[in-house]
Parts: C-alpha cells; structure tokens; sequence
C-alpha cells in the first residue's frame, strides 16, 4: 500500500487531498516536524532532504509535492492519453510549485507578481471552471491548492479576481478539500 508522509501544515495535504478525490488507497504516516522526526534517519532513508511530503509505493521513495502528484495520476490512471495533454498537465504542476507558490508567497516578489499571476487565470476562469476545460483534475489540485492557500494564509484582496475567487470556493467546496485541507484531522 502507497505511505504518504507528512506533517501538521506541511505540504503534503496537497498529496493527500488528491489521494482522496481520486479514492485511492493509502496511509497516511504523520511525522512531528516539530520534534525533528522528519531529520532522523529512518526518515532521511525516505528522503535524504529531510522534507514532506514523500511517499513510499512499495520499494519506490519519492519527494516533491508535483512530482508525487503525478505519479499518483499515473499510476491510478487519472493521466490523459494524449501527449499533449500530459504535458498540459506537467506545465500547470510544475507552474503551481515554480511559479505560482514563490510568486504569491515569496513577500519580496508578491506585489509585482500576484497580478501577472492572476490576471490570466482570471481570464481562464472566465469561459470554464477548471484549469483545463470542464473537468477537474490533477493540476486543479497542484494550483488550486496554492490559490486556496491564499485567503488561509496570507488574506489578500483578490477582489479584482473575481473569476479566481469562484474557482477557489468551488475547489474548497469539494467533500476531498474539505477532508484534508480545510478541515486536516
């Protein structure tokens, strides 16, 4: 069985959120970041970084939050078959986690990015609720989890995105988000 690791507030709710939307069976193993159990050597055995979340799929470690996202989309058959699709895909994850997350959260480099940032997915969000087209899928998860994050953590006004606001309340609305996000057991 897939072992997702993580801690309290980590990025691995991420993972976890989408372990659940897509019903997959796993375990989640909670690590007290605070007492360091991530920096000890069974952990660093995972991940040598010392970092969640990572997972372990049999014999298989992996870190990094995109990259476990799509595996996991992978190998429970949530990909499109579509090269060109796939590659969509790996554009919006690795835009969540490279530009996305340090545009919004890095305070030195918000003011000047959140509107280049935000502007064009507005627009997207403008002729369709998803990042590509009418269904929901892995990258929904990668960028809609650094845009729910906004409100939760940092409170700006996304006001002039109204497009963005709607899409972070319909993703936050699902019964997955709401199990590991919104409300982390």
């Amino acid at each position: 069985m897939l072992k997702l690791y993580g801690g309290v507030r980590s990025r691995a709710s991420i993972v976890h959120w989408y372990l659940e939307e897509i019903e997959a069976s796993y375990e989640f193993i909670t690590l007290d970041m605070q007492s360091g159990e991530h920096l000890k050597s069974d952990f660093l055995e995972i991940n040598p970084m010392g970092k969640v979340p990572a997972i372990v799929d049999g014999e298989f470690k992996l870190s990094e939050s995109g990259a476990i996202l799509l595996y996991i989309a992978e190998k429970y058959g949530k990909m499109p078959d579509s090269l060109e699709k796939k590659a969509e895909i790996f554009q919006w994850v690795l835009f969540a986690n490279a530009t996305l997350g340090p545009g919004i959260f890095v305070e030195a480099s918000r003011e000047k990015e959140t509107p280049r940032l935000l502007t064009p997915l507005n627009k997207i969000f403008e002729t369709q609720p998803y990042l590509m087209g009418e269904e929901f899928n892995v990258a929904d998860v990668a960028v809609g989890s650094i845009l729910a994050y906004i409100p939760m953590m940092l409170k700006l006004d996304l006001s002039s995105y109204p497009n963005v606001l709607e899409y972070i309340k319909r993703i936050s609305e699902r019964p997955a988000f709401q199990k590991t996000i919104a409300n982390p057991s």
